[in-house]
């Protein structure tokens, strides 16, 4: 029997004598067979010695291919064994080869972050700072209008204020009378005037006493827009607000001095006690103790902090004094730079629980002229604490004597005064 594939011959294997191979005799083989055609198996790529454990856990979750043998092509996940698999370049180590862990982790993107935080807050601030603004402006009691004042001074540089405090008792009731001492007088009186000049050369507060012996010109009513002449009559000061209001006081303190005034604030005696109270307290060193019965003063003399009360009392305060009106003005600039100077502080201003309530008393009880903006009212609060610890100066307007219980001025020197402020020049002219 031939055991060799139907149909070849014994010379169809080539070679010597019948091509059964070199040297042989036409001798067959021995045990051959017909051999089946047998698929030699691919050799299986081995992956590198080091192995996490991720391709048996691959396996089991899902299979590569439906065979069971063991047979792995890598075709089914396209992974090209010897190049870091997707795990190592979001975290594994060195080396670290199999196939995908899912996506890296995010690093957070810090720079981004702090640009919306910063816009964030920007935004708040900008929104709170306009808020504010508008709440302030509308609260300011814009009732005097200077317009009604004729022949007015040329204006000069810088910018003049008239702030006047008043005795005004209007929406007190009568516990609030008593315990700050006011009386029960009907209408206002002017009981504090000064002129607060804002330069490039230093600022200046100058009181006005009281008693100042003055003329009141001629002037139109402010309600009823009658012109009354100029008849020379001599008075105080503080008459020429009683008789007509802000605009007359203005039109008499320029007749009388020759300044231009730019711009008016007042303010009454509940309200002053207000700010005092809402700006927690203003702390003064006082230098002699004192007592009247009148303003309801009693201090002692050293460091002590004023409530509103005592505040009001001790700026009123006028007759535990032999120079009783020169010696309360300058109590009176004393106190008003030291509470300027708490309510322009940083502890006021950076802290809402302080500004807000300060804002709203002051506000509250501020009359000024139609002119008077936010950051008219914001300068003249600055340049008053500059009065207590900064260029600034303060003094009372020069008195040259008295006639009839009146204190007239020295013109020479308040002249001199009035020319500096308008050349807005740094004040050389002293009261003394």
């Amino acid at each position: 029997m031939n055991d060799w594939p139907d149909g070849w011959s014994d010379r169809q294997g080539g070679g010597n004598r019948g091509g059964y191979g070199r040297g042989s005799d036409n001798a067959r083989p021995e045990g051959a067979r017909v051999m089946r055609q047998v698929r030699r198996p691919v050799p299986q790529q081995q992956p590198p010695a080091y192995d996490d454990g991720y391709d048996d856990l691959y396996r089991q979750e899902a299979p590569r291919s439906g065979r069971d043998d063991g047979y792995d092509s890598g075709y089914n996940t396209g992974q090209v064994y010897g190049q870091p698999s997707r795990g190592s370049r979001s975290g594994g180590g060195e080396g670290d080869y199999g196939p995908p862990t899912g996506r890296p982790a995010r690093t957070p993107n810090w720079g981004r972050r702090i640009k919306w935080t910063a816009i964030t807050l920007v935004s708040v601030l900008v929104i709170t700072s306009v808020a504010t603004y508008f709440w302030a402006d509308s609260k300011l009691h814009r009732d005097v209008d200077l317009s009604k004042v004729i022949d007015r001074p040329a204006t000069g540089d810088g910018t003049n204020y008239l702030i006047v405090g008043t005795d005004s008792r209007e929406g007190m009731s009568a516990a609030e009378k008593k315990k700050l001492h006011t009386g029960s007088a009907e209408g206002k009186r002017t009981d504090t005037m000064m002129i607060l000049h804002v330069g490039d050369n230093g600022d200046t507060l100058v009181s006005l006493p009281r008693d100042s012996n003055v003329t009141i010109p001629s002037f139109k009513g402010a309600e009823s827009g009658k012109l009354y002449p100029n008849t020379g009559r001599q008075t105080k000061l503080n008459a020429a607000y009683a008789e007509d209001g802000p605009e007359l006081l203005v039109r008499t303190v320029e007749y009388n001095t020759g300044l231009h005034i730019d711009h008016y604030a007042e303010i009454g005696f509940a309200g002053f006690a207000n700010i005092v109270d809402a700006v927690g307290g203003v702390e003064m060193n006082l230098k002699e103790g004192f007592k009247d019965k009148w303003s309801g003063a009693d201090f002692k003399a050293g460091k002590q902090t004023l409530n509103g009360q005592q505040a009001l009392a001790y700026v009123r305060t006028r007759h535990a004094f032999a120079a009783s009106d020169l010696q309360r003005t300058k109590n009176q600039q004393a106190f008003l730079a030291a509470l300027a100077h708490k309510v322009a502080s940083p502890t006021t201003v950076m802290n809402p629980f302080k500004l807000y309530p300060t804002m709203g008393a002051g506000l509250d009880s501020l009359v000024v002229d139609k002119d008077m903006s936010l950051w008219n009212l914001a300068s003249m609060f600055m340049a008053m604490k500059s009065v207590s610890g900064g260029d600034g100066k303060s003094m009372n307007m020069p008195v040259s004597g008295s006639a009839g219980g009146n204190l007239l001025w020295d013109k020479t020197k308040v002249k001199q005064l009035v020319q500096q402020f308008n050349n807005d020049e740094k004040v050389t002219v002293t009261s003394d």
